[in-house]
């Protein structure tokens, strides 16, 4: 079920109202319910999908605490969680995508190998679903989470319908406890979690969905556009995507807000970061936490010598890009970003801008630091957002050689949506939009409720475009 639809308006009171009035010894099975129901609106065999990652996590978390004392058996039942949960997520998401690229391997070297494709769809949010059950195995083989006993609050924390699709991604220390505890209504919570799916629904219906329709034109055939409209469109995606997967994070935080729950906020103002080192801890935070402790840290992290940190740098961003997708082109996105980051350590080690003195010199610079930063990650977005290598070919010929002579005529929605969205990010660097729209007056407050309110309404997209990160 998409949060931008008729069914989850009526879906959202209706489960929020029914977990208020049920007593909380039965409100795990209310919730667990609907947060099946609400996957099941997708392709409902597919949940059959989650529920074998769900048996095969929960054995081996009560498995992993039963063998505390005998280190060989804890750590085969970690491995053997770890290898089936990613044997799941490797046939839906990534077989092929080898097979097909074994086959063109083949071909080149002469062999005869025939080509197999399996007609299979992969199920939504898999990648989100399958690294927070792993979280929640390798926590308790840690010693840092004890394993849960009650399979349906364990078959909760990975269904919680929030997050259930696009994250965040939650460590169990955080959500699986709270579903034990009792949640009482709080006028705060209510208020603050509608703030957060208003503002969300702002972002995604009425600020990405209108760039989305000029970005994805663009991008189809680049080669007819001129490059104003080539640049324009690489912008757009940048604030396409942010408005689309921080529209969906928002919404998220506030329907688990509205029944008493704190899940994990994934953005910070990411474009507004003076480094890509910043940018990845202020972007789809719980992804990169999860890569830092579960990879980057296991690897080595920062404690090993420079080449040693280098590589591990560029397997864990390389490993990111290929999460989010079979795909060179992630590879590619991954990659580059492992390299950025091994190149700004370099510089910052040259230390160019020791003597700048003053505080206009240093205000200077990090706007320098932001803006560049920004042009970067544009760049990159360019690489993510083309299916293929050929199509990002074709991008970068008709922006730097030349393309076509037609023009798409941006609408005035777009760019005051675009304009009103920078100045909340810009707003909102150290706070969240619920707590700053809180801490305004009530006429200003409502004013831009009601503004919000008709903005999604009238100026919403014409098409209905789902939330790009579905597709992870």
């Amino acid at each position: 079920m998409l949060f931008n639809t008729i069914e989850f308006l009526l879906f959202f009171p209706t489960v929020t109202v029914l977990f208020y009035l049920l007593p909380h010894r039965w409100r795990w099975l209310m919730l667990l319910a609907a947060s099946c129901f609400f996957y099941m609106w997708f392709i409902p065999k597919y949940i059959l999908i989650l529920l074998v990652t769900i048996i095969i996590d929960f054995s081996a978390g009560l498995l992993i605490e039963r063998w505390a004392d005998a280190p060989h058996c804890k750590r085969t039942a970690l491995v053997v969680s770890i290898v089936s949960t990613c044997a799941v997520l490797f046939i839906f998401k990534y077989l092929n995508f080898c097979s097909a690229n074994f086959v063109a391997l083949a071909q080149h070297f002469g062999w005869s190998h025939p080509s197999r494709v399996l007609s299979i769809a992969l199920p939504i949010g898999l990648s989100f679903h399958t690294f927070q059950s792993l979280s929640y195995v390798i926590e308790v083989y840690r010693g840092n989470q004890c394993a849960e006993r009650h399979f349906g609050y364990y078959a909760l924390y990975v269904m919680f319908y929030p997050q259930l699709v696009t994250g965040p991604i939650e460590r169990p220390q955080n959500l699986l406890r709270q579903l034990h505890e009792e949640k009482y209504l709080d006028y705060d919570n209510i208020a603050n979690g509608l703030r957060l799916i208003l503002f969300g629904l702002f972002l995604k219906m009425v600020v990405a969905d209108n760039l989305g329709m000029f970005v994805d034109k663009v991008y189809a055939a680049p080669e007819l556009y001129s490059r104003g409209d080539i640049l324009l469109a690489m912008l757009f995606y940048s604030f396409q995507i942010y408005g689309d997967f921080f529209g969906y994070s928002s919404i998220a935080l506030g329907c688990a807000l509205a029944m008493g729950f704190t899940i994990t906020d994934n953005f910070r103002t990411p474009y507004l970061s003076g480094s890509i080192q910043e940018f990845w801890r202020r972007w789809h935070i719980s992804l990169s936490s999860w890569f830092r402790d579960y990879l980057y840290i296991p690897l080595g992290g920062n404690r090993v010598s420079i080449p040693r940190w280098a590589l591990n740098t560029l397997i864990v961003f390389t490993v990111c890009g290929i999460w989010h997708g079979a795909n060179w082109t992630f590879m590619l996105w991954g990659a580059a970003y492992g390299l950025l980051l091994i190149t700004e350590r370099g510089m910052r080690s040259i230390h160019l801008f020791d003597r700048i003195q003053g505080k206009v010199g240093r205000v200077v610079i990090n706007v320098l630091n932001v803006m560049k930063t920004f042009v970067m990650v544009t760049l990159l977005w360019s690489v993510f957002r083309a299916p293929s290598f050929d199509s990002l070919g074709m991008l970068y010929q008709a922006l730097f050689i030349g393309g076509g002579t037609e023009h798409i005529p941006m609408g005035a929605v777009t760019v005051v949506a675009l304009v009103v969205f920078v100045a909340l990010d810009i707003a909102m660097r150290n706070s969240r939009f619920d707590r700053w729209c809180g801490s305004l007056s009530a006429p200003l407050r409502w004013t831009i409720y009601a503004v919000m309110l008709f903005a999604i309404i009238v100026f919403s997209s014409v098409e209905q475009y789902p939330f790009i990160y579905f597709q992870f």
